[in-house]
This record gives structure tokens, sequence and C-alpha cells, in this order.
């Protein structure tokens, strides 16, 4: 059949799913993630794993879905939609990251794992008992992780506190779970700048920004995260997703939302406000921030 006149035919959107939980102050989980995704051009898919009361300064309830309700949601998009990339965030129990890993098998899904243990409010998201099978069952189906230099720690079994100790981890990381590229987040090195390690394909990226002392953090993993699946939903390789997604995650952590008590959260508009775009499924070629930061 052709196309009616005056209608123009519809171009495949990628499609990108997060396997997270809900953050009911709408800053980090899935409520990141899928603003993450609508700005980057992407369609945004939910496997919510978890729903939590929380706010900018506390978690005071956290309800786990079962796993198998968590694997039928990720069974039900592919089945439709297909999904060209997928990342996780709160996977809190071992019941949970079973299915999830399950689902990632069954389906072939390019995956990036945000290992998301504590939130901002100091709330422990991934249960002592379940760090485990994240290791040793997740891990190992993953493309990408990034975790901050406190999960690096226990991923790696060691302290990591400058870029050295990053670089380091990022390379244990990689040879104990066999994950390709490793992102080790420089937000709590002891560095002037943001020194982001990336360890792919047995070579060391550092990606540079300047420190924003008043910019809003909340969310900041969630979105980064959200930011590589999606340049990986749309074809970009490793390399280009994570320097693209540093150069989002700097200006949403820069302009971020001046709202509650505690931690602000990111602003993941603020990329194309930034860029002065009206066609959000474009990105920059290159850093946004010359005079601030490089992108080594």
């Amino acid at each position: 059949m052709g196309t009616e006149p005056g209608l123009t035919a519809c171009k495949r959107v990628p499609v990108a799913m997060t396997i997270a939980g809900s953050d009911s102050g709408g800053g980090a989980g899935i409520e990141a993630d899928l603003k993450t995704f609508s700005i980057l051009g992407v369609h945004g898919t939910v496997a919510v794993t978890s729903v939590t009361a929380q706010n900018t300064l506390t978690v005071t309830a956290i309800f786990d879905l079962p796993g198998w309700m968590v694997y039928e949601q990720i069974r039900t998009v592919h089945e439709d939609m297909g999904i060209d990339a997928a990342k996780t965030g709160m996977l809190s129990n071992t019941d949970i990251i079973a299915s999830v890993s399950k689902a990632v098998k069954n389906f072939e899904i390019k995956l990036v794992v945000d290992p998301v243990m504590v939130a901002k409010s100091g709330a422990r998201l991934l249960r002592e008992d379940a760090v485990d099978a994240l290791k040793n069952q997740l891990l190992p189906l993953a493309l990408i992780v990034t975790p901050n230099a406190f999960e690096a720690e226990i991923l790696a079994g060691f302290k990591v506190e400058s870029i050295q100790d990053a670089e380091k981890a990022a390379r244990v990381i990689h040879e104990k779970y066999g994950v390709p590229a490793v992102v080790v987040k420089g937000g709590h090195l002891k560095h002037g700048e943001v020194v982001d390690v990336l360890y792919y394909n047995g070579e060391i990226h550092h990606l540079r920004s300047q420190r924003f002392p008043h910019g809003c953090f909340h969310g900041a993993g969630c979105a980064y995260s959200a930011a590589i699946t999606a340049f990986l939903a749309k074809g970009y390789s490793v390399v280009e997703a994570v320097k693209a997604s540093k150069n989002f995650i700097d200006v949403a952590i820069e302009r971020g939302l001046k709202v509650g008590k505690g931690h602000c959260p990111v602003n993941p508009m603020a990329y194309i406000e930034a860029l002065g775009l009206t066609d959000h499924t474009r990105a920059p070629q290159q850093p946004l921030y010359h005079s601030r930061g490089s992108i080594v």
C-alpha cells in the first residue's frame, strides 16, 4: 500500500530500555532515564524493578516487583518492538538479577550496567546478599559497566582514589567479569578535574571535564548510563557513545534543576537548550565546552 497524500512514511526510531527502579521525586531511576532517552531521540521503554518513595532528601520505602514480572516486561517489549540497547539501574535482590540475566541471554540484548548500590541520600539500593549475583550473573553479559569510585572498589576489590587506581580498577573489572568496556566515573576521585576512565579493547581513554561545585548530581549516574544506552541504540561505537554521553551529562549537571531541599537533580533538557537545537535527534560531534576541559 502507498502512503496517503500529505503523509510521509514513518521511519523506525531506535528503541532503548531502562531496567530500573522508579524515583517518585523524578530525579533518578527510570524517570531520569526516560527523559534522557527522549532528549537523545530514541524511544524509551521500561521494565520497572522496584518502586521507591523518594525525594531529594531520602528514600523512605522500597517495594520490589517479583522477578517474573520484571522478565515479562522485558519479553513483551522485545517481542513487539525489539530492543536496540538496554541499561540496568536498581536491581535490589537476587531474584530480580536472575530474571534480568535470563532475559538478556534469551533476547541477546546489548546491555549497559550501572551497578547501583547506594542512593545519593545514603539509602542502600542493592542488598548485600545480591552483590555476588550482580558480579557473577549479570556483569559477564554486559557490554559496558559504569561504576563510580565506590562501586569500582566493590567490584575490583581495592581502594579507588586516584586516576591510576581507576585505570587499574577498570582493567581488573574487565578481566574478572569479562565486561568488554569499563567506565570508572571520576566524580569522587582525588583530582582537580573530573576524569572518567574508559577501558576498552586494551586501551585507556581519559574523559575530562571541570568540576561543577554548584551543579546538581541526583540522578547523574542514571542519566549518564542512559545516554550511553541511547547512543548505542542509535549505532554509535562504544567509545563514541561514552564520549558523547560525557558531554551530555556535564551539561545536565551544570544546569541542574534547583528543586527540593536536598540533592538537586540533573537536567537532561539542558542538553537541547545548550545546543540551541529543536531537532533532538542530532548530537554534537565535538565537546560542548572546549575551554572547560578536554576529552582524550
